[in-house]
């Protein structure tokens, strides 16, 4: 029996250490931002970033099937979309978190007119606000006035 259990412990040593590639701070940061969530445990730190790896690769094979059977080059939005409708599981959870497919087909590119919409007549994310209103001078502000003067 002891020689048993000094086997199991010589190959857990032998075993390769998994490494997600995915940035274990950054999987945290992101967990963080669910205010129910106040600290997080380092393992299931670990499992939440390997399972995102899995799902994430699962996602782009099957968004790459796809794009092989329409017979592109590129993954697009509508190849996603199609793999995640064709996994029931996925589709229940994702399909509605998936920004919507443009109108014009994907094989066309997209017009000048409209990459020519400027960047302040966009609409801004909700909870964030324009780098111009941060040095944006209100009319009541009064100048600052440097004196480069030495007396």
């Amino acid at each position: 029996m002891a020689e048993e259990e000094n086997a199991s412990m010589a190959e857990e040593e032998n075993a390769e250490a998994i490494q997600p590639e995915l940035p274990i701070g950054r999987v945290k940061k992101i967990m963080k931002l669910d205010n129910d969530i106040n600290k997080v445990n380092s393992e299931a730190l670990f499992l939440v970033t390997c399972s995102a790896e899995l799902f994430l690769q699962f996602l782009a094979e099957k968004s790459a099937e796809i794009t092989t059977e329409r017979k592109r080059k590129i993954v697009k939005l509508e190849h996603i979309r199609i793999a995640v409708k064709k996994h029931q599981p996925t589709s229940d959870f994702l399909l509605d978190s998936l920004p919507m497919p443009s109108s014009q087909p994907s094989d066309r590119p997209a017009t000048d007119q409209k990459r020519s919409v400027s960047v302040s007549e966009k609409p801004v994310p909700a909870g964030t606000r324009r780098i111009d209103h941060i040095f944006h001078k209100s009319a009541n502000e009064a100048p600052i006035l440097i004196d480069n003067d030495e007396s």
